[in-house]
């Protein structure tokens, strides 16, 4: 984000509560484990808002299928697992350096409106996720990715912590979220899903006192005295 861009406004309650980022629920679909060799087969991006009583929901979903890079590696296990029909007259898939550029646009244009800084990626195992855009985001050279480059929030860990469980499926069973395991491995509806979890968590934390921190005077003051360049 150029300084034109940098929000000028007052900060959203969705920005103060994530220290300027916006959180954005993501999914991908891929034909492998290498991000830098295997194709990228499907995006989703949730993004998600905040209520005036700080409750946190998901908005809008923007999905898109993905074709294959040129030179791409493509396993059959991989397809046959997730139930991609590369083939298929109905999947509509779009070129990387149109549909990332699309998704990023509509991000940057959440960013703006929450007055936040940049987007901040929450996924399932994130640095997954992660490790796959940047690599597309290199190969289409793309100049301008509203993700911060290595930091996220991984709903894995989250919900091990909250739920005691770590399998997407199975973290959604125990927060009461229904959860189709015929559905799963689309990347539209894992991020859904995704997304109902981690406002869940994020939720429940908020109800059982954890937001926002309640911090005395005097330990306000040493961290203020912390985050200056100068203090000792």
């Amino acid at each position: 984000m150029t300084p034109a861009e940098e929000p000028s406004g007052p900060k959203s309650l969705l920005a103060q509560r994530f220290r300027g980022f916006l959180p954005v629920v993501l999914d991908l679909e891929t034909a492998g484990f290498n991000a830098r060799t295997d194709a990228l087969l499907e995006v989703s991006a949730v993004i998600l808002n905040m209520d005036e009583d700080g409750t946190l929901f998901a908005e809008e979903t923007h999905s898109f299928h993905i074709e294959p890079f040129e030179g791409a590696n493509i396993e059959q296990s991989a397809l046959d697992f997730i139930g991609v029909d590369l083939e298929s007259p109905d999947r509509d898939a779009w070129p990387e350096e149109i549909a990332l550029p699309e998704m990023f646009r509509k991000i940057r244009s959440a960013i703006k409106t929450h007055s936040c800084t940049r987007a901040i990626m929450v996924a399932h195992n994130a640095h997954f996720d992660l490790g796959f855009i940047n690599a597309a985001v290199e190969r289409c050279g793309l100049k301008r990715n509203p993700f911060h480059p290595f930091s996220c929030m991984d709903t894995a860990t989250l919900a091990g912590l909250a739920y005691g469980q770590t399998v997407l499926a199975k973290a959604c069973q125990t927060a009461g979220i229904t959860f189709d395991n015929s559905s799963a491995h689309s990347a539209e509806y894992d991020a859904e899903k995704t997304a109902e979890l981690f406002c869940g968590i994020v939720n429940r934390w908020r109800d059982l006192g954890g937001w926002p921190l309640q911090v005395p005077a005097s330990e306000e003051q040493d961290l203020s005295a912390g985050d200056d360049p100068a203090a000792g």
